[in-house]
């Protein structure tokens, strides 16, 4: 008869209920780890973006420190690691050691990506506005003699690099000449880096403009960074809603989960 009764209360509704809703936290957790470690990949590629793209235009930034949202990227995707392995391996039946960490780890992973979130755009606006006025100063301040003006050399490098010409297009360089690299009575031309590769004999003069590049470098630059940026933003903002659907799924999880660990403040052990 015992056993019966016990039968019937193992499959009441609440008892059946629970185990669907345990089921249910404990696959959507799986897949959710999955879907964590993906994004780590990601969010880790996004990083090396923003690095890279300071390293590469790096006379264009005056602040050193603008590389922070790729290494706070890459430190973001390296916690993400063991947080979608926790999270695929958590079962009803874990210990309250690792549900625990689970917890703190997704707890750490969300202040890092709200910060990061919040840098990404802010760069975005401030970056921008740093390009646009450091990259004119550098057309102005050009001589061609890469040894006596580094950004000479950087607005070389850019041209050739994103295949542009000038800040918003080449006739920039119409504006910059009698004041700078250009001698009074010579013919108006480019530098050099704004010549197509495939026309070697390109020496930048005006006469065959089919033969340099005629859009500028500062869109390019632009939209290259509001991309990089926009990309770190996004795969934080899907990061923490997805963070917040495993915290609750691992919150199901430890309700169903005893404190077995701290038995030994029942008052029985000292009685």
């Amino acid at each position: 008869m015992r056993t019966v009764r016990a039968v019937v209360r193992l499959f009441s509704s609440q008892s059946y209920e629970d185990f669907w809703l345990r089921l249910f936290a404990q696959s959507l957790l799986s897949f959710l780890g999955f879907i964590l470690l993906a994004i780590a990949v990601a969010l880790a590629l996004g990083g090396v973006f923003v690095i890279l793209m300071y390293k590469n235009y790096r006379y264009l930034f005056q602040e050193s420190f603008l590389f922070l949202p790729g290494w706070l990227s890459i430190a973001a995707a390296l916690i993400l690691l063991p947080t979608g392995v926790l999270a695929i391996f958590i079962s009803a039946k874990s210990s309250r050691y690792q549900q625990g960490a689970f917890m703190y780890l997704l707890l750490v992973l969300l202040c890092l990506e709200i910060s990061l979130a919040i840098l990404a755009q802010f760069y975005s606006i401030w970056m921008a506005s740093q390009l646009k006025s450091n990259m004119g100063l550098f057309v102005y301040e050009y001589n061609g003699m890469h040894s006596q003006v580094p950004g000479s050399r950087a607005v070389d490098e850019i041209q050739k690099k994103l295949q542009c010409c000038g800040v918003q297009n080449y006739t920039d360089w119409l504006k910059a000449t009698a004041a700078s690299w250009h001698l009074p009575g010579k013919k108006a031309r480019v530098p050099e880096s704004c010549c197509k590769e495939k026309y070697s004999d390109c020496r930048g003069d005006l006469d065959h403009l089919e033969r340099i590049f005629q859009e500028g470098c500062l869109k390019k630059l632009e939209d290259w960074l509001h991309f990089i940026m926009l990309y770190v933003f996004w795969c934080c903002t899907v990061l923490s809603v997805l963070e917040l659907l495993a915290g609750v799924s691992n919150g199901i999880l430890m309700r169903h989960q005893p404190f077995r660990d701290l038995q030994i403040l029942d008052s029985s052990t000292f009685s």
